[in-house]
């Protein structure tokens, strides 16, 4: 008499099923990379005051013979909209952009702050003095904290804060003409017109 004795499957489904789901967890990620735009990620910020921090100048860093100061949340509240961008010496997107700021700068009169993030001074240095220095302050975020307050995703972002120092827009990633235009000029002047209003009330 042959006995058929089948063995349990179970043990190999609860092998297989988190592979599968990870899987397509996966093919769910890349699908909304692809479809989405990543620089228009959400921040829970927009619309919300800056958030509280003061950050060091860079180290060793002077423009025009002049040390070029850090700066704190209290500068971004001071009457006039503030373009602030996260950049690295280590950040490839950061070199992509970096001509870009560098017009962006020559061209309009708006004020540019950089939040240096998690970087060395002389390499901080030594990026600014290869590709220009556009920043009117520059701060060194050398913990990454002041980052997290933003809710930095990666580098670089840019924000643009009002006179009162209200987060109103944010690019993740590098900022291209066609951001600046379509995007960061019009949240700029938005921001102005906001203030002219608020002054004329």
């Amino acid at each position: 008499m042959t006995t058929d004795v089948t063995k349990p499957r179970w043990p190999k489904l609860a092998f297989a099923a988190p592979l599968a789901i990870f899987g397509l967890l996966g093919v769910l990620f890349a699908v909304t990379l692809r479809g989405g735009d990543p620089s228009r990620l959400p921040s829970a910020l927009i619309g919300k005051p800056a958030p509280e921090f003061s950050l060091p100048p860079i180290e060793g860093l002077e423009a025009a013979g002049k040390p070029v100061p850090g700066f704190s949340r209290a500068e971004l509240a001071s009457g006039e909209p503030t373009v602030v961008t996260v950049w690295a010496s280590w950040c490839g997107p950061c070199v992509q952009e970096q001509p870009t700021l560098m017009t962006f700068k020559a061209k309009h009169k708006v004020r540019l702050f950089g939040i240096n993030y998690k970087d060395e001074p002389a390499a901080a240095r030594r990026f600014l003095a290869r590709l220009g220095n556009p920043f009117d302050a520059n701060g060194a975020d050398l913990s990454g904290r002041v980052g997290i307050d933003w809710g930095v995703y990666g580098v670089p972002e840019t924000y643009v804060v009002d006179g009162k120092g209200q987060i109103v827009y944010k690019l993740v990633g590098p900022v291209s003409n066609e951001a600046l235009t379509e995007q960061i000029l019009p949240a700029i002047e938005k921001a102005k017109s906001v203030a002219q209003t608020g002054a004329s009330g």
